[in-house]
């Protein structure tokens, strides 16, 4: 046999070459640091999809993606314990020193949930405080420990200048502008986005990022994998019912009506309870504002009807034929599947955003009546009569 020596050497230090990368890459997979130990340690996220959370040796990177532009970033945080001095090299990005103390939180959403994971005495000053009703929170308000800084669309800028919060917690919208007056404080803003997830568990899921910020991050991990067990658990028994109702959600306000889109928290929920959403043909998150002509065109048939409003006493089906003329023409209304959910006295947007179990247990109780066991743990609607 005759054999090609300079070929065969060529052969060899590729070998060879091709073998020390090998080693180089097990290492780093190995027993010492990887290279992404190196570089950080990255936080588990499975559901939320413009989340994503990097612990850093004395600092946390969080950063949120753009919802309406998944391929830029809404934000970039860096969070730095109070009790250290900041890092050398910091990447760029918000710096938020936490926990935080001091918050001025826009929506009940967002102070309800500060509340329950035990940060309720770094809540400095809220918006809305007519649509709170956290009891510990509207105490506060009464007493004067919580600031009340006005509604979110024009807050009081001389009382969020004399609270000094660390942060200002808001949602954002889409082409917001820097949220104008506030924008120009020097606070830094948390941009909460949760509510722009595709799925109820993802928005839920963000109550990892507030627990960082709250110094919580147990209680919410805690909080979080609770969520997950039931919200799943429900998902699994939805999952062997054989028919599956048109769901109806809300009805016209002012001269629109927000259905869910097709990549919604509410659209998910839908599913997960075996339900039909009339709109998923509409594929964004969030939800989509459309003429009531168009809803009736489309969701006539509707089997099931959910509505949630905000008044003095409990909706009645005559009182609800007459907020809207279409009202009466759906399906659900004239075979009495309507079930409402006052606002005013039942925590359901305080809870659900984060407790979505607490909803796919009350979209399955009513949408299947076949499978009621035993009462609801957390009611939220009741029949309309």
């Amino acid at each position: 046999m005759i054999y090609d020596y300079k070929l065969v050497g060529t052969r060899v230090v590729i070998l060879s070459i091709s073998l020390m990368m090998l080693a180089s890459f097990a290492s780093c997979k190995g027993g010492q640091a990887s290279v992404s130990e190196k570089m950080g340690k990255e936080v588990p996220i499975k559901y939320a999809e413009n989340l994503s959370v990097v612990e850093h040796e004395g600092f946390t990177e969080v950063k949120v993606r753009n919802p309406w532009d998944t391929a830029k970033l809404l934000q970039k945080y860096i969070l730095v314990p109070t009790e250290q001095e900041l890092p050398a090299n910091l990447p760029e990005g918000t710096v938020v020193r936490t926990p935080v103390s001091n918050a001025l939180v826009y929506s009940t959403v967002h102070n309800s949930l500060i509340s329950e994971i035990g940060g309720i005495d770094a809540i400095g000053g809220v918006c809305n405080a007519e649509y709170v009703n956290e009891g510990e929170v509207k105490e506060r308000l009464r007493s004067g420990r919580i600031a009340d800084c006005g509604v979110s669309m024009s807050p009081d800028i001389e009382k969020i200048i004399k609270l000094h919060p660390q942060v200002i917690m808001l949602s954002p919208f889409e082409n917001n502008d820097k949220y104008a007056k506030v924008g120009e404080l020097g606070i830094p803003i948390i941009e909460c986005a949760d509510y722009m997830e595709t799925s109820a568990l993802g928005r839920a899921e963000w109550v990892k990022f507030y627990g960082l910020l709250f110094g919580k991050a147990d209680v919410a991990e805690k909080m979080f994998g609770d969520v997950e067990e039931k919200y799943n658990a429900l998902k699994e028994m939805a999952s062997k019912v054989a028919k599956r109702p048109k769901v109806l959600i809300d009805q016209r306000y002012g001269q629109v009506w927000n259905v869910p889109g097709g990549e919604s928290t509410m659209a998910g929920l839908i599913r997960d309870a075996r339900g039909i959403n009339p709109f998923d043909a509409y594929k964004q998150s969030g939800s989509v504002p459309l003429a009531p002509e168009k809803v009736l065109a489309e969701a006539y048939d509707a089997d099931i009807w959910f509505v949630r409003y905000n008044q003095d006493n409990e909706k009645t089906l005559k009182e609800l034929a007459s907020d809207a003329p279409v009202n009466s023409q759906f399906k659900a209304y004239k075979e009495g599947n309507v079930y409402g959910c006052n606002t005013r006295y039942i925590d359901f947007y305080e809870e659900t955003p984060f407790h979505p179990e607490r909803l796919l247990e009350n979209l399955i109780y009513y949408m299947h009546p076949e499978m009621r066991g035993d009462a609801l743990t957390h009611s939220y609607y009741t029949q309309m009569r």
